[in-house]
């Protein structure tokens, strides 16, 4: 970065070191053309941006003079340009932190409509870190400066509010908290934070705090504006009052290091029996691709998939090990505390196909917990492996012999025949 405006206006050499730009009218110059960076802006329009409605007499003058003086202060970071079109100033967009902070603020938002909460929470802070203060915090008199901070400012605060969007399905409501009620307390009209404040409570297992939180909005919003919350603050409200968690980030798949051949029949097979049935189980004794035939299924569907290694876990930890590949944190407090009950709240309005990996051990469990959640979360399809069915109604089988290999020393073309 080489040119900032979110903060002080200044400038920085390739070594991090500070450049003396010069004094207000030449950091009033070097804003207004870092805003445009790398576009030509009309003198007539830098001179509004310098001197408002009623420009002295002699402004174009005076306007080249502080062009002269910029030109010197800036010879080792990137030129000042003159045509007929206007003054440029010679740098890429994403050398000036404004120009970095809206691109990230887009791709973070982009993210965060995808659903890759992760990526977004990165990219977002990445963005908001780009902040050393308030736009052009040292030309508040500027006649330009008013208006360029007030849209800067609102386009930060939807960052921010962004990131909390990114991170509170990341299993982090806990750390949100005082962050959120610092927004609050500076915004207090804006019911975004007000109604993350809310799930973030409830999140963290303190229902009876996101109630008063919902209270003092909703008190806020009559006796300042006269009205009642907005959709999104109700039904913050709405989901505390019934006890629901979070919605979970569903895990990415496990990546495959090698192509996947000699199971296309498999493939469809199995694909087509998710098409009619809830529930299909992958059977077969060990290493015969149960588990790569699965995640090539999951794969291959087009609505949000959930995967989840029961091989780690004992009957016990089956419920929370689907919790916490959901990303849903333990409940201490508030909600349902059953966690089949947490993995119902979570589940139930999402079509979601829930991929259980190595079943076999704990096959009475994940049976059990396999029939409570497909009775109460009709959008929910279940793909198992195991080397035993799991054995409850309505389960689909589908066995996965070993794949036949050539023998040893078979050619080229006639082993082919076996992929």
């Amino acid at each position: 970065m080489r040119f900032g405006v979110l903060g002080a206006v200044a400038a920085w050499r390739t070594d991090g070191t500070q450049v003396t730009v010069g004094g207000p009218r030449s950091r009033m110059l070097l804003a207004l053309l870092a805003l445009e960076a790398g576009r030509f802006v009309p003198a007539e329009r830098l001179i509004d941006g310098m001197y408002g409605e009623h420009p002295p007499d002699g402004a174009a003058n005076a306007l080249q003079s502080q062009v002269s003086r910029l030109r010197t202060a800036l010879k080792e970071l990137a030129p000042v340009e003159f045509t007929a079109a206007g003054y440029r100033l010679a740098a890429p967009p994403d050398e000036v932190d404004v120009h970095c902070f809206e691109r990230l603020a887009r791709e973070g938002r982009t993210l965060l409509k995808n659903g890759e909460h992760a990526r977004a929470a990165a990219v977002l802070g990445e963005a908001l870190a780009l902040w050393r203060g308030p736009a052009f915090s040292d030309l508040a008199d500027a006649p330009f400066a008013e208006a360029q901070a007030a849209r800067l400012a609102e386009l930060r605060a939807d960052a921010a509010d962004d990131h909390v969007e990114a991170r509170l399905p990341l299993g982090q409501a806990e750390d949100l908290l005082a962050v959120l009620r610092e927004t609050v307390a500076a915004h207090r009209l804006r019911e975004r934070p007000r109604a993350q404040l809310v799930r973030a409570l409830a999140a963290a297992g303190r229902p009876a705090d996101a109630l008063a939180a919902f209270e003092d909005a909703r008190r806020t919003l009559a006796d300042e504006l006269g009205a009642d919350p907005g959709p999104e603050l109700a039904e913050a409200h709405l989901a505390v009052l019934r006890g629901e968690t979070e919605k979970p980030v569903l895990p990415a798949l496990p990546a495959q290091l090698t192509s996947f051949v000699g199971r296309g029949d498999e493939l469809r097979q199995v694909a087509g029996l998710l098409d009619r049935s809830r529930l299909v189980t992958l059977t077969g004794p060990g290493g015969t691709g149960k588990t790569r035939l699965a995640v090539e299924v999951a794969a291959a569907q087009t609505g949000p998939v959930a995967f989840v290694e029961l091989a780690p876990h004992g009957g016990a930890g089956v419920a929370q090990a689907v919790l916490s590949a959901l990303g849903l944190r333990e409940s201490s407090r508030g909600g349902p505390q059953d966690p089949a009950e947490r993995l119902i709240a979570a589940l139930r309005e999402r079509a979601t196909l829930l991929v259980l990996d190595n079943c076999e051990h704990v096959v009475d469990v994940a049976a059990r917990l396999v029939a409570r959640l497909l009775a109460a979360c009709p959008g929910l399809r279940v793909l198992a492996t195991s080397r035993e069915p799991l054995g409850i109604t309505g389960e689909q089988l589908a066995p996965v012999p070993r794949l036949a290999v050539p023998p040893p020393g078979t050619p080229a073309g006639p082993a082919r025949e076996f992929a």
